[in-house]
């Protein structure tokens, strides 16, 4: 059985229509997923990538990059519903289905094996990491929130890493924060990265079921999940080299053009092999 990675890629974004075409430091940003997903595909045994997207655009320029591309509908409000959607129209069901943002170029290729490996390893169980924020990081977040405050997510967890919630806000808010900045390097902030597995169950579930509240209060589509009472399990690992959330407005490619020449280009080329 062949295991799928699923881009969705929905040209329409609200907050910022046509990102998944918008260069990023010379490399559309679909691209650069793209090449993230190729390079995890390469080292996973029998799993397959594919973009999956409501766009004719998209689709041609995936084509031209040499990756397949499938056309989803439009009137699908999600990128979980949109991998669920991609899964459907393979020729073989997979088994399991691991689902990177559009939006999130920045992702490890590592990590994206890792989850793949949790999902393969669990039950119907939502896998997604989780990163610690050092103080530094935090107050970065905080500043960038100012401009762009329904950018970047934090995760609450509890027992056996569990996730608790998840938000647009900073969480938790921190009384006598400087007593813990004295005693630790590293802040309770988890910042959520937009990459999840799952059982192609548990996607099935979450389809059809409609959007809940603070889903839509949020706009968090993971936050169906505990409307459903399905388990989310966080993974937590190291900070990435270039450290920020998804894609989600003009203001975060800028960011993101800024940390790539602060601190190197992880894109190799969708399709070449990985020194």
């Amino acid at each position: 059985m062949t295991d799928l990675i699923v881009i969705p890629a929905r040209y329409g974004s609200k907050r910022f229509p046509g990102k998944p075409l918008m260069e990023i430091a010379g490399h559309s940003l679909v691209s650069r997923v793209i090449d993230v997903a190729r390079q995890a595909a390469m080292r996973l045994h029998d799993v397959d990538v594919v973009v999956a997207t409501d766009d004719d655009r998209i689709v041609d320029h995936v084509e031209a990059l040499g990756a397949q591309a499938v056309m989803t509908s439009s009137d699908i409000s999600s990128g979980t519903g949109r991998a669920l959607a991609a899964a459907r129209s393979r020729a073989s069901a997979p088994g399991h289905v691991v689902n990177l943002q559009g939006d999130a170029p920045f992702v490890p290729v590592e990590v994206v094996c890792q989850m793949m490996e949790a999902a393969r390893a669990g039950g119907d169980v939502v896998v997604t990491p989780v990163v610690p924020l050092s103080w530094e990081d935090l107050d970065v977040l905080r500043e960038h929130k100012k401009a762009a405050p329904f950018s970047g997510t934090t995760c609450i967890r509890g027992p056996g890493d569990r996730a608790l919630w998840f938000s647009k806000s900073i969480l938790p808010a921190i009384r006598d924060e400087a007593k813990y900045r004295a005693s630790t390097a590293v802040s309770p902030v988890l910042r959520h990265i937009g990459l999840y597995a799952y059982s192609l169950n548990a996607l099935e579930r979450f389809e059809a079921a409609p959007e809940s509240l603070y889903e839509t209060l949020e706009g968090l589509e993971q936050l169906r999940f505990f409307a459903l009472e399905i388990p989310v399990q966080t993974v937590e690992i190291a900070p990435p080299r270039i450290s920020m959330s998804g894609i989600d407005t003009p203001e975060d490619a800028a960011l993101a053009e800024q940390m790539i020449a602060r601190l190197g280009d992880p894109y190799v080329g969708a399709l070449e092999t990985p020194a």
